[in-house]
């Protein structure tokens, strides 16, 4: 990795593309219907990592392709991320009241209200996917629909989050996890970085080596998010503990907190050798999977 790259500064530079081009080709606040527009902005435009679209970037970027032509893409995956949030957090599901250091969407706009913008949200991004011109090619931009469709339904994060809810208050074993957390939240990055990758025309040896980067530190990411649960860390901005409260499966709870440190670092290093042969076109990625592990929030 170079001396003068800086995650920070590539981090920060990301998300103001990401949310530059949200702000852009999401429907205003002042739009009819207002209220409903106005709780998709709260959330959708609330701060949060964007290390969904910024792995999206990044990969194009690794293989290199022009960010520019993966912004349609990333930002799909930023609003079809937002969507699970605004979800997840009713009271029908986690029942949480922060998010982002602010009030959830139902907290301000009500439980219908923030399951319709949920509903929009998801929408809204397959709709912008299917505006893009990138990849240019018709039956690429197909498989790219294709996989982000794939990755959030009931094969993927949506799937996920169905058996993570059917599993609360009950012993599971941590191949049942796994796939829990390789659906629920992996599927996802997954896509991020595969569709990446696809923009910058990947193939062969390079769609295999991106994927199991992208597969490892998905599960990583959610490791990391359990010990952030029971330990904190710098402006959080959610409800601490709740999975404990919940009596939710989680990697400290099945394997311990210390082994559950050893195995999302384990899952990172196996990340960075996939990346191995990019050289300093891979180092914004091997940053995003170092900082995945070592994040306070």
């Amino acid at each position: 990795m170079t001396q003068n790259f800086s995650l920070k500064s590539y981090l920060t530079e990301g998300k103001k593309l990401i949310e530059d081009y949200l702000n852009k080709c999401l429907p205003a606040p002042q739009t009819w219907p207002e209220t409903l527009h106005q709780s998709m902005h709260y959330s959708l435009m609330a701060g949060g990592k964007r290390l969904r679209p910024i792995l999206c970037l990044a990969s194009t970027e690794c293989l290199g392709g022009n960010q520019e032509e993966a912004l349609a893409a990333a930002a799909a995956l930023e609003m079809i991320h937002t969507y699970s949030l605004i979800h997840d957090d009713l009271p029908a599901m986690d029942d949480d009241d922060l998010r982002r250091g602010r009030p959830t969407n139902h907290k301000v706009y009500g439980e219908a209200m923030a399951i319709l913008a949920g509903d929009a949200l998801l929408t809204e991004a397959f709709r912008l996917l299917s505006l893009s011109h990138y990849p240019q090619d018709p039956l690429s931009r197909l498989q790219l629909i294709q996989i982000i469709a794939e990755a959030s339904g009931s094969q993927g994060m949506v799937g996920g989050q169905a058996i993570d809810l059917l599993s609360e208050g009950k012993k599971i074993t941590l191949e049942a996890l796994e796939k829990i957390h390789q659906n629920k939240t992996g599927k996802l990055i997954l896509a991020s970085v595969q569709a990446g990758a696809l923009i910058a025309g990947a193939q062969g040896e390079d769609w295999k080596r991106l994927s199991r980067f992208a597969q490892n530190i998905g599960l990583s990411f959610q490791i990391a998010d359990d010990i952030l649960d029971i330990e904190g860390g710098e402006d959080i901005g959610k409800d601490l503990g709740s999975d404990l409260e919940k009596n939710k499966a989680t990697y400290p709870a099945l394997l311990g907190l210390e082994a559950s440190k050893k195995r999302a670092k384990a899952l990172m290093e196996e990340a960075l050798d996939c990346l191995s042969i990019y050289g300093e076109k891979g180092q914004a990625l091997k940053a995003i999977a170092e900082y995945v592990v070592s994040r306070k929030n």
